[in-house]
């Protein structure tokens, strides 16, 4: 199928979308896709060359393929498909699907030479850098070479070799698990920390093991079971809290249950639970005290910055806007990551959306995303605020807000 501007076929999908009466997440759920999936065609970021995905958007929108494609060939004529990259993690997807490496089990050789450990090491350090930046398209494609040659790696390095590789295989699952659960794909990120979690106790890494339970919970939380998401943190925190009270307690082990009591603070607050919720957050203090530093063990990036900073989130999700914006002076997030700093500035803006200010709300937006353009752009928290602060501001609408809501497909 010859190939046609994605920006003009973004316009279309949307137009189309709307006249049909369908929000993103009705025309995702049609095709069996994610919201940000739909976000990023309709920006012209994901291109649809594929013959079977233009008919599953036509039919979807229930429309014939040339009102989406006027040079799209009939049917009968198609050309062969072509692979095509993507710029969601839908290749990530297809690379989690199945047994990981079912050749391994039929005495299959590897594809190729294995890495080296010290390659190992390195490429789940990139994976993480890549989450951590909320560089998603890139991240799809590493992980999807990654995992499949750290699991054939597993069944095939020397025995002595073994148990590291099970510690990088559980940190790359992890990574994939944070990155899914940002992406709105919790289904997929539940997996992938499923199988961290195997990994780790294989690794005989005790720690690891709660950094995955760490990552199902948020998995669990995006997909609303939080009755799940409080039973995989509770259960980490009652076997890790008597430890902690050892004056020798590891860091490492006072951030991981820093780390899950921040997220039980955010289950309690979608709950609306205040009591329980500044219960948790004040643990939480406690320990960062403790730390005395940001510190960034098992990439959860605990410290006394991310405890404030989910102070704020929780009091936006309470509806408490001004404590949120209170707390929020006093935050200084330029020590953490691109994903942590865009992710405070959007409570921020969530903040000021709730006490209707307009332009502070859209300024901490598009400080966010100059950070981390992709999560701006596609996490569907962002995409509300842009969406209530463009009603907001009707007929009048900031050409500032405008245009983040046109580069977000904010419709």
């Amino acid at each position: 199928m010859t190939g046609s501007d994605p920006k003009s076929l973004g316009r279309r999908v949307k137009e189309l979308r709307r006249e049909a009466g369908m929000s993103q997440s009705d025309l995702a759920a049609a095709m069996g896709r994610s919201e940000s999936w739909v976000s990023q065609v309709e920006r012209g970021v994901q291109p649809v060359e594929r013959l079977s995905i233009l008919q599953a958007l036509a039919d979807a929108l229930n429309v014939p393929v040339r009102e989406l494609r006027p040079d799209a060939a009939p049917a009968e004529e198609a050309e062969p498909e072509e692979p095509q990259r993507s710029n969601d993690l839908e290749g990530l997807r297809v690379a989690l699907t199945g047994h990981p490496a079912l050749g391994s089990l039929f005495d299959q050789p590897p594809a190729g030479p294995i890495p080296s450990l010290a390659e190992f090491r390195h490429q789940v350090d990139e994976a993480w850098t890549l989450t951590h930046a909320s560089s998603y398209a890139a991240l799809s494609d590493h992980l999807a070479s990654l995992l499949p040659s750290i699991e054939a790696a597993v069944r095939h390095a020397p025995a002595s070799d073994r148990m590291e590789l099970h510690a990088l295989r559980a940190k790359a699952y992890q990574a994939a698990a944070a990155s899914f659960t940002r992406q709105d794909q919790a289904d997929a990120a539940w997996i992938a920390a499923d199988r961290a979690l195997q990994a780790a106790e294989l690794a005989g890494q005790p720690l690891e093991v709660v950094a995955s339970l760490f990552r199902m919970s948020h998995a669990f939380m995006r997909q609303q079971h939080m009755e799940q998401a409080e039973q995989a943190a509770t259960s980490a925190v009652a076997v890790m809290a008597p430890r902690s009270e050892a004056p020798t307690c590891p860091p490492e082990e006072l951030s991981l249950l820093g780390a899950m009591n921040l997220v039980l603070s955010v289950i309690n607050a979608k709950e609306g639970n205040r009591a329980r919720t500044h219960e948790h957050i004040s643990r939480a203090r406690v320990i960062a005290a403790r730390l005395g530093e940001d510190r960034n063990d098992f990439d959860t990036e605990f410290g006394p910055t991310n405890v404030e900073i989910h102070a704020v989130s929780t009091a936006v999700e309470l509806g408490d806007a001004g404590l949120a914006l209170e707390v929020a002076q006093h935050v200084d997030a330029s020590g953490l990551s691109p994903e942590r700093q865009s992710r405070f500035l959007l409570d921020v803006a969530r903040a000021h959306a709730q006490r209707r200010h307009v332009g502070e709300a859209t300024a901490a937006l598009l400080e966010a995303e100059v950070l981390a353009p992709e999560q701006v752009h596609d996490h569907h928290l962002a995409r509300e605020v842009i969406r209530d602060l463009v009603q907001l501001s009707e007929p009048r609408v900031p050409e500032s807000l405008r245009s983040l809501a046109e580069r977000s497909a904010v419709g």
